[in-house]
């Protein structure tokens, strides 16, 4: 039923619930499995000049630890295929493409990114994932009171 699932991750507690999620879904279908993060162009470009370059290293780094979780715990779950991308642009936009891209048949995400409580607000980018993807969309949100690393190291 699933040959290819697409991981949209961010690195917050509720990308890594979707990670785990996804990873068991995959496993189930024996499914490729794409992990995905995106560099939001948007908040990089309303960045002041002067920590812009700053910015992008942050943001860099924390989507070679996003990845890498991915890797990791497919590893640890025996699944060693795991296809890992970066893209910059909307996140939303640049999902689904990768998605429609890769011939995805599911796009996992967390429902709470890296903006926390801001991912309530219409136009969150899970929220924007379900309404553009033309293939099923899987959100897995982060259970109450459970840490969420990206909140943690600010």
């Amino acid at each position: 039923m699933f040959d290819t699932v697409v991981i949209a991750t961010d690195g917050s507690g509720s990308a890594e619930r979707a990670v785990e999620a996804a990873l068991d879904l995959a496993a189930h279908f024996d499914a490729t499995v794409h992990a995905l993060y995106v560099v939001d162009s948007g908040e990089v470009d309303a960045t002041p000049e002067e920590v812009r370059e700053e910015l992008e290293r942050a943001l860099a780094t924390t989507g070679g630890r996003a990845l890498s979780f991915v890797r990791e715990t497919a590893a640890a779950e025996a699944d060693d295929d795991v296809v890992t991308a970066v893209r910059q642009g909307d996140p939303a936009d640049e999902i689904c493409q990768y998605a429609v891209d890769h011939g995805a048949d599911v796009v996992a995400t967390g429902t709470r990114g890296r903006h926390g409580e801001h991912g309530f607000l219409l136009g969150s980018v899970a929220e924007e994932i379900v309404r553009q993807a033309p293939m099923p969309v899987l959100s897995v949100r982060q259970l109450e009171g459970e840490a969420n690393p990206e909140r943690e190291a600010v």
